[in-house]
């Protein structure tokens, strides 16, 4: 009985461990698979191609994509198509990061943000707005215009896998 007494008064004054959460937020560890991100190339310009592979590598049925031809006055990716339509419903994913892994150009990738709630439904489906980064720096806006037959050759089509 002494020896429980005593972890008893030691445990007493040792630091807690807990994290009072939401005013202390404990930071994710590297291999974290959070919230989907759309990448977009420093140009603006989307890396998803709407290819779909995502969608068929996912396990729960949780991704819908829906592509789109570019043509010269409406370009949102470099290739011949874009994802016109991509939504996530977060109520199915299980955060395996099978679409992470079957994307060709690194266009959706799984992040660090944890703190998703939903009061409906409808709130738990990702849109392709939701879903895609913000423009950073002198980067334009998609849709962007360019010269016929012509796209910004300094963005890759596919990954390099020597990279």
């Amino acid at each position: 009985m002494l020896k429980g007494l005593w972890t008893t008064f030691k445990a007493a004054f040792e630091t807690p461990v807990t994290i009072q959460y939401p005013e202390q937020k404990r930071p994710v560890r590297t291999r974290f698979k959070g919230r989907h991100t759309l990448k977009r190339y420093e140009n603006g310009l989307e890396k998803c191609i709407g290819c779909a592979l995502c969608a068929a590598a996912c396990p729960s049925d949780a991704i819908f994509v829906e592509a789109s031809a570019n043509t010269d006055d409406v370009r949102f990716s470099p290739g011949e198509r874009y994802a016109s339509t991509y939504e996530i419903n977060m109520l199915r994913c299980i955060f395996c990061g099978y679409c992470e892994d079957a994307c060709p150009t690194e266009a959706i990738v799984l992040g660090d943000q944890y703190e998703m709630s939903y009061t409906d439904r409808a709130s738990s489906i990702y849109t392709k707005d939701l879903l895609l980064e913000p423009v950073t720096g002198d980067a334009q806006l998609t849709p962007q215009k360019t010269e016929p037959g012509e796209f910004d050759r300094s963005v890759p089509l596919m990954q390099d896998p020597t990279d």
